[in-house]
């Protein structure tokens, strides 16, 4: 979804700024309510009616803790997520089981087991 054009967003701006209602901007523009609070206060705020960036990579709190992950799983390979979640813990590094869970699919690691056999 791409954020509305800064066109747009300058004429709804232009029409609070000359004295009409928000409802009926909205209404005119064919957008919401919210939208045109939201982006009268950052012209307000900021001089610029222009959105924030969107998308883009994230990093994981994880990422620093690559090597010490690697080094648990080496010596434990039985090892849970909610296990190694708790040792990150104890490092205070606070995680969820699914956040190691995805650090460790981006990662092309694995916790499958090797089925036991009689």
């Amino acid at each position: 979804m791409k954020p509305y054009s800064n066109d747009l967003r300058e004429r709804v701006v232009g029409a609070v700024e000359g004295g009409e209602t928000v409802r009926r901007v909205a209404e005119r523009f064919g957008v919401s309510v919210s939208s045109v609070v939201k982006w009268h206060q950052r012209y307000r705020s900021t001089g610029s009616v222009s959105p924030s960036p969107m998308g883009g990579n994230r990093t994981s709190v994880l990422d620093k803790h690559r090597e010490f992950i690697l080094e648990q799983i080496k010596h434990t390979p039985h090892l849970s997520l909610h296990r190694l979640a708790a040792l990150l813990g104890d490092r205070g590094v606070e995680v969820s089981h699914n956040g190691v869970w995805h650090f460790m699919r981006r990662e092309g690691l694995s916790f499958k087991k090797k089925p036991v056999r009689p």
